[in-house]
């Protein structure tokens, strides 16, 4: 396919797709799903290898928060059954870490719902940070604390974080509909307020919100203009009791086209397979990992997540192996421009959505596999796939990790 050929090729050499080329992706057909994942995937093997990167998420804060998020099962006046908690004191947050770190992750994300930290909050988890890094020092830490003030990007830096997770969501043209307690310019300017501060920029996307084609696109050439060093890719868990729970608008197919485009549109960073995936992707899991190098290990923020060890398992029996702690994640020219876990010399995780102001919404469970169109009416909700978290962080249970 002449398509495929020529993202193949500008991908080589991170070239800028065109719109059309993206959108084009998109509507592929389910016969050639997987010469399109078969070229996305040369693009992912060329930059990245076979290594895939663990993340570990530690919600510092559940539930309680005031913005409005349609997305998000800790939104204001959400109805969803989560685990509701105020701040994990620093101790505790470092031993949710442990789990994670000890399943194999290299990086660490830290979130808090909220619309943003206080001068305090931030006190709180720069302390969290210092004690997450003092057990085990080559650990990444990427903050994700919703919309910064001036300032607190260096103070996260200063205090050890490398990177910092804001995602855009959705279109500059949609973000309305989603949210109307802050604006899509709120969220450009935090990703770029961590930019500045030194800190490794992570912004992403959350599908399956209703949205068409063409907002896709718009997100992820937006994104790379941004130019964050990872992209995580979230599918909207539809949690019962937050607006969007009708929303069961996607199938595995559609998923993984939807990788494909992000790694044509942004090459050489490390795109991430977030929120969602079990719930969406369920068989499909495994092919995905040839479009994207890094997934969460374990649960996310409100959501069970498959079993830390089946992550594990998945990747082996798929032919890919688990970045170490000693690797660099990107690629030389990205991570010669900043160091620590590859940051921009301009520049300074991502995940789920639905945290507060900027993170993550989780799916749980496995499932099956097969042709199946892009629609609704053929892809059921698969509400048995959505099961809220009841271990880990705020929790007396052990997590999942």
């Amino acid at each position: 396919m002449d398509l495929l050929n020529t993202l193949l090729d500008k991908g080589l050499r991170r070239e800028l797709p065109t719109r059309d080329e993206a959108l084009a992706v998109l509507a592929t057909s389910d016969d050639d799903l997987l010469d399109v994942v078969a070229a996305a995937g040369k693009v992912r093997r060329y930059w990245f290898g076979r290594r895939v990167k663990l993340n570990y998420l530690v919600n510092l804060k559940s539930g309680l928060c005031p913005e409005d998020c349609s997305y998000c099962s800790q939104r204001l006046g959400s109805k969803a059954g989560i685990l509701k908690y105020t701040w994990l004191k620093p101790d505790e947050a470092s031993q949710a870490a442990a789990a994670g770190l000890a399943g194999g992750a290299k990086r660490v994300c830290l979130v808090a719902s909220g619309r943003g930290p206080t001068d305090r909050d931030v006190d709180r988890v720069s302390d969290t940070i210092k004690a997450i890094k003092e057990q085990n020092e080559d650990v990444e830490v990427c903050a994700c604390l919703g919309l910064l003030s001036d300032g607190q990007a260096d103070r996260l830096r200063a205090a050890g974080a490398d990177a910092y997770n804001h995602n855009l969501n959705t279109s500059e043209g949609t973000y309305a509909d989603i949210t109307t307690t802050h604006t899509y310019a709120d969220r450009v300017d935090t990703v770029r307020k961590a930019h500045a501060a030194g800190l490794s920029a992570c912004s992403g996307l959350i599908a399956g919100m209703g949205e068409s084609d063409e907002d896709l696109v718009d997100v992820v050439f937006s994104l790379r203009e941004l130019d964050p060093d990872s992209v995580p890719v979230n599918f909207l868990i539809p949690f019962e009791g937050t607006p969007l729970a009708k929303e069961w608008n996607l199938t595995p197919q559609r998923c993984l086209r939807i990788l494909a485009m992000v790694r044509f549109v942004c090459p050489d960073v490390e795109v991430r397979i977030a929120g969602g995936r079990e719930v969406h992707l369920r068989g499909m899991q495994p092919l995905a990992l040839h479009l994207a190098n890094s997934i969460f290990l374990g649960d996310y923020l409100t959501s069970e997540g498959q079993a830390g060890r089946a992550d594990l398992e998945m990747i082996a029996d798929a032919g890919f192996e688990v970045e170490g702690a000693g690797e660099v994640t990107l690629p030389e020219h990205r991570a010669a421009a900043g160091g620590g876990c590859g940051s921009h010399a301009a520049a300074g995780c991502g995940s789920e959505a639905g945290a507060g102001c900027g993170s993550h919404e989780g799916g749980a469970g496995a499932g099956v596999c097969g042709p199946v169109a892009d629609t609704a009416a053929v892809n059921e909700p698969r509400t048995d796939l959505v099961a809220v978290r009841r271990r880990g962080a705020g929790t007396d249970l052990a997590p999942n990790a």
